[in-house]
């Protein structure tokens, strides 16, 4: 079985390489320690014997390239995640959005669309939910299906009421979904406003303008040359005056865009200034 310090640096450009020609996902810029800590996750999971084996199962085979871009990209996510985050969005933001016409909110790297859905139960709550529209992008299809399907593990539900709590939340929270055997389902009227399309942070552009862009645990694993085409990106697609919310170990702090910014909350959310 593959030990998790076996592969090579050299092995690892040669996959990132592999990987962009045949099939277009960009992984260059990543954390490569965080890279190689997952390469070697996935191995010893899958019992690979080695890194040839790896590379030929992700080159030749596409439902395990799935799993493989699965494993990679992965984010740990739950609703309500750092209630005091969703605390300051709901007595902070949420009640300055309430002053367009339309609030368009962008939640960048959604994975299975917990945190989406949690930003839709804020905004039904403020009564804004009707005149908001809540775009959520990931890179892996995969994880999109989950989040359409707006079904997850009955066992969650207890922290996430919790959480919910914690944030502000005054109302029953099983009365947002539906329980059945071992799963619940999301009732439908959240899903209305919710747009969930795959998006690549790597070398997609900017497709919308953005009065809230969310992007927490994500950016941790990129390294600095990416974090800053990111940040570039949330400015091009972000309206003056507009918030950017990022995950706890992440800041603007040193990012070329950083003056463009001003830091509102401790919770790690920041105002776009007029220039």
């Amino acid at each position: 079985m593959l030990e998790p310090d076996i592969v090579k640096d050299q092995e690892i450009s040669d996959l990132i390489q592999d990987v962009h020609q045949v099939y277009g996902y960009d992984f260059s810029m990543y954390s490569r320690a965080s890279f190689k800590r997952r390469i070697n996750r996935i191995c010893l999971i899958d019992k690979l014997t080695s890194f040839a084996e790896l590379r030929y199962k992700v080159l030749h085979d596409a439902d395990y390239l799935k799993r493989f871009v699965e494993e990679i990209t992965v984010n740990v996510t739950e609703m309500f995640r750092d209630p005091q985050f969703f605390k300051a969005l709901r007595e902070k933001i949420i009640p300055q959005l309430g002053t367009y016409p339309l609030i368009r909110i962008w939640i960048a790297g959604c994975s299975t669309g917990e945190e989406a859905y949690s930003i839709a139960i804020l905004l039904k709550e403020a009564g804004l939910y009707q005149k908001s529209l809540i775009y959520a992008t990931d890179i892996n299809p995969s994880v999109l299906e989950t989040a359409r399907a707006g079904v997850f593990p009955l066992n969650q539900m207890k922290i996430y009421s919790e959480n919910y709590i914690l944030s502000g939340g005054k109302e029953d929270f099983s009365g947002y979904y539906t329980a059945n055997y071992d799963s619940v389902r999301f009732d439908d009227s959240l899903k209305s406003k919710l747009i969930l399309s795959t998006h690549n942070l790597v070398s997609d552009g900017s497709f919308n303008s953005f009065q809230l862009i969310i992007c927490r645990n994500v950016l941790i694993y990129f390294d600095k040359k990416l974090q800053e085409r990111v940040f570039n990106l949330f400015d091009e697609s972000m309206d003056n005056l507009g918030f950017l919310a990022l995950g706890s170990k992440e800041t603007l702090r040193f990012a070329a865009i950083q003056n463009h910014y001003q830091q509102i909350s401790e919770q790690k959310i920041w105002k776009k200034v007029e220039p």
